[in-house]
């Protein structure tokens, strides 16, 4: 008999910079409550769920930088989601902004939780792979400055056995890099789950930013397909603040195929049946890590960050 574990991605239409988090964390117990009624047995939400996604503007003000940080989890507005998921028994991934001191020093990531079916967190994971700029750029409407409100993550690609399964996590832009999938691959992940904000008007050049819908397939599809894990990818989603993020939430096999798929750019509840055993079968035959893979060929991916010549 193959193992399985019904997932769910729980998309987000937009978050107005003035909604409470009570009123979010109310969203996301009706999502969750949805999931559990369609058989769900763990739910993604998206990256930085818990407000709009403040890094498109600059704040130089530390008090309102502060407010759309959290520095305890579960705190008292999230408390109500993580009983409910206990009561449902149900586990689910969360993104957030973290307000974290350590040694001492505070730090600002942007983070990521895994929740266990007893509503206990499992598993941390802070984003790596920050896009856009540490300062305001000028000429630009909109700005992307997740480089200026958080740091690098600290904690590395880590897996969690927990439900029965071997669970990574990601956020966003990791989704774009080969080496985030790989990493988790090579400790032995079965599934991957992705929260993202993704607007269409990232770079301001037409050619690319019409693509953003298809780059946002094309990564996870390949993400799962070569690494042979199930990748459960959730989105905020709308006119949010004057951006169009671009939603389509969906669930990849590691076959590589989209299973499910959001059709909206609001509030929805995706579902499948997610057979673990169909990773196992991919890395038993083109993706057999251990007969087919020669790390001395690769050394270079590790060795600098930018190109090099030969």
């Amino acid at each position: 008999m193959s193992r399985t574990i019904v997932a769910a991605a729980a998309q987000l239409g937009p978050i107005a910079r003035l909604d409470t988090r009570k009123a979010v964390v109310e969203r996301l117990i009706a999502l969750l409550g949805e999931a559990a009624s369609r058989g769900a047995e763990l739910v993604v939400f998206p990256e930085l769920t818990l407000t709009t996604f403040f890094p498109r503007w600059h704040m130089t003000d530390p008090d309102e930088i502060d407010a759309f940080y959290e520095t305890e989890m579960p705190g008292p507005d999230t408390r109500p989601l993580f009983e409910t998921a206990r009561r449902l028994k149900i586990g689910f991934y969360l993104g957030y902004a973290e307000l974290a001191v350590e040694n001492g020093v505070k730090h600002r990531y942007n983070t990521a939780i895994l929740v266990d079916r007893n509503g206990e967190i499992v598993g941390t994971y802070r984003k790596i792979h920050l896009p856009g700029w540490d300062r305001p750029q000028p000429g630009r409407t909109a700005q992307h400055l997740e480089k200026y409100y958080f740091e690098p993550g600290n904690l590395g690609f880590k897996v969690f056995e927990t439900m029965g399964t071997r669970i990574g996590m990601a956020i966003c832009n990791d989704r774009r890099w080969p080496e985030t999938y790989r990493v988790m691959a090579l400790k032995g992940s079965e599934m991957i789950l992705v929260g993202y904000n993704t607007p269409d008007d990232h770079t301001g050049h037409f050619d690319f930013d019409s693509l953003t819908q298809f780059h946002n397939q094309l990564s996870l599809q390949a993400g799962a397909y070569q690494n042979s894990n199930w990748v459960i990818a959730t989105a905020k989603a709308g006119h949010e603040e004057g951006s169009n993020l671009i939603g389509q939430s969906m669930i990849v096999a590691p076959s590589g195929q989209i299973v499910a798929m959001a059709t909206s750019t609001a509030d929805e509840v995706i579902v499948a049946k997610c057979d673990l055993d169909m990773a196992a079968l991919y890395r038993k035959t083109i993706f057999d890590f251990a007969r087919h893979r020669e790390p001395e060929a690769y050394r270079l991916i590790v060795e600098t960050r930018g190109p090099v010549s030969d």
